[in-house]
């Protein structure tokens, strides 16, 4: 009889022993086994401002990178802190487990740089939804930012907005950076560009910062070749130095609300202070953010006899020093125009 009691009692221990090795095998396989997904390589996940954890889970299930959203949840209900997520761009290989890949966001250390080009001459607006769509920013809120007189103040900029002041380049953010970031980083890079050196020969000229700003911008807008922004610049300096009025499109097109496009006779007389074919000198402030190479282009214009210029239809301009010169390369703009859109008509009916 004891003998029997005996071999029951060791066999209800071993039977328990493999029940605890399995469901520790099990638990173990739940925390560490591999999530394998085919191809190999990184999947990305992007982790928003108040996104639910659930909602997390569901988009690492939807890319495939965790074997069951379910057991992914038991799995940080178990360490800890789901609710403590990090916003941000996250890259998975192949065969990272459920603890790992859990630690990682709820720490954020997997967090990555996303790298956003910002090309030179855009608006205010049109920058903001660069970073929006790279992002995932509030483009309205980046706006009103650069539009905020006292935010200007606070980054020492003393002028209306950051129109001009936001440096185009390549930048390296965060998903769903703080707005307050972008536009502070764009600022302190004008600011290093535009050192002590630019400052003073803004004297040169009788200008402080904010006018060779808004003169840049103007080369900005009117250049496409780079070989050319320094020669655009030289003719809007003769124009000033001769009392000439600027009458330059860019100025008025930063006041369309459907621009930028071709501009009308009825769009010249436009009454604006920013419209430059009625009123002498500068605009208000910059009509778009200009590059290195405007900014520098304004305080460093070719010296030539030019004072018009008109495009020419392969992405540079004509250079005239007399009217009667420009009227004649104006003349064969025009009916190069006509010549295009006649083209374009006779392909269309095709």
């Amino acid at each position: 009889m004891m003998e029997r009691m005996g071999k029951s009692v060791r066999w209800i221990l071993a039977s328990l022993v493999l029940v605890l090795l399995f469901s520790g095998g099990g638990l173990l396989w739940i925390f560490f086994g591999a999530n394998v997904f085919p191809g190999g390589g990184e999947r990305v996940v992007f982790v928003s401002r108040g996104e639910t954890f659930g909602a997390v889970a569901d988009s690492l299930e939807l890319k495939g990178i965790i074997r069951n959203r379910s057991l992914f949840i038991v799995v940080a209900r178990m360490l800890g802190g789901s609710e403590k997520v990090k916003v941000g761009k996250y890259a998975f290989r192949s065969g990272i487990s459920n603890a790992e890949l859990f630690v990682i966001l709820r720490s954020g250390k997997g967090n990555q740089l996303i790298q956003v080009t910002v090309p030179e001459g855009l608006r205010v607006r049109a920058q903001a939804r660069i970073f929006a769509r790279a992002l995932g920013i509030d483009s309205s809120r980046y706006a009103r930012l650069a539009f905020d007189p006292a935010h200007a103040r606070s980054l020492g900029v003393d002028e209306p907005s950051l129109e001009g002041y936001l440096l185009p380049d390549t930048y390296d953010f965060f998903w769903e950076q703080d707005e307050r970031d972008i536009v502070r980083r764009q600022v302190e890079a004008f600011q290093r560009f535009f050192t002590d050196s630019l400052r003073a020969r803004c004297s040169d000229f009788g200008w402080n910062v904010h006018q060779a700003v808004t003169f840049a911008s103007i080369v900005e807008g009117e250049a496409v070749l780079d070989e050319e922004r320094a020669i655009i610049s030289g003719v809007y300096h003769n124009r000033i130095r001769k009392g000439m009025r600027l009458e330059a499109d860019p100025t008025i097109q930063y006041v369309l609300e459907d621009g930028p496009r071709r501009l009308t006779y009825a769009d010249l007389k436009s009454d604006t202070p920013y419209n430059t074919y009625l009123h002498a000198g500068l605009p208000p402030g910059p009509v778009d953010n200009p590059g290195r190479a405007s900014l520098i282009a304004a305080l460093y214009p070719q010296g030539n006899g030019y004072l018009f210029f008109v495009a020419n239809g392969r992405g540079g301009h004509w250079f005239s020093r007399t009217y009667g010169e420009h009227l004649h390369y104006v003349g064969i703009y025009k009916r190069g125009r006509r010549a295009r859109a006649a083209h374009r008509g006779e392909q269309r009916s095709f």
